[in-house]
């Protein structure tokens, strides 16, 4: 079993659940495994310490992917406690040993997460290597990643406000999302090129795309205040500036 099929990110606690009890009954590899995930679902949770905890009490044993996923961990806790500086060191040395082992997936997650802790400067090509990675990769998890790094570059992109180039990496990433990803991943991929529309100038074609979302949320019984946000945005006639 994959990590992947017992997480639910918009609920750490019962993820955290699944995975103790999935550790409790694991044996070999995964019995390692598991319990790196405990650690994430209580970072998420912000139980800094108590994922800590955890994470002290394991050992790789000789596995190259509980190595990753303990480097990768302990990194996650650092910057999502607000020390990405000393984040840094343990992504760089998941992604190192990711790639000797062969762990493609591991191997451009650590790259994401690298990318996500450079200095602001650096962070486009970080961004770029990782997406290299993910397209030449063989594992479909690894690459899967492109989409949300596209997404990534194109909000690097929009920070320095070279909104051309952000339009051109969301675009990307729609596609790449239509290749794997699902239906709430793929309207948040059409918000972004519809946000950078709207930044554009293309406000026609920005209110178009959000009109569409909100009807594709409302047949299925949903409704994202973002979307709601930029449609009165849009209509207000009061445009922001970029």
């Amino acid at each position: 079993m994959h990590p992947s099929e017992l997480w639910d990110f918009d609920d750490p606690g019962g993820s955290e659940q699944r995975f103790r009890d999935s550790a409790s009954a694991a044996e070999g590899e995964q019995r390692g495994i598991w319990p790196t995930q405990v650690a994430r679902a209580l970072g998420l949770q912000e139980r800094y310490d108590d994922a800590h905890a955890v994470i002290d009490d394991l050992s790789p044993d000789g596995s190259p992917e509980v190595a990753v996923r303990l480097l990768l961990e302990q990194g996650r806790l650092y910057r999502s406690s607000g020390d990405p500086d000393h984040a840094r060191p343990f992504f760089e040395e998941a992604a190192a040993t990711a790639e000797r082992a062969g762990l493609e997936e591991l191997h451009v997650d650590a790259l994401h997460m690298v990318a996500l802790v450079v200095p602001p400067e650096e962070q486009l090509a970080a961004n770029h290597a990782a997406l290299a990675h993910a397209t030449a990769a063989e594992d479909p998890r690894a690459q899967r990643w492109a989409a949300s790094l596209l997404n990534n570059i194109g909000m690097r992109h929009a920070d320095i406000g070279d909104w051309g180039a952000a339009l051109a990496a969301f675009e990307d990433a729609v596609e790449a999302r239509q290749a794997t990803g699902k239906p709430s991943e793929l309207r948040i991929a059409w918000w972004m090129v519809a946000w950078a529309l709207r930044n554009l100038g293309s406000t026609d074609s920005a209110l178009e795309i959000q009109r569409r979302l909100k009807a594709e949320l409302e047949s299925v019984g949903e409704e994202d205040p973002y979307v709601d946000e930029e449609i009165e945005i849009l209509t207000s006639g009061d445009t922001p500036d970029p």
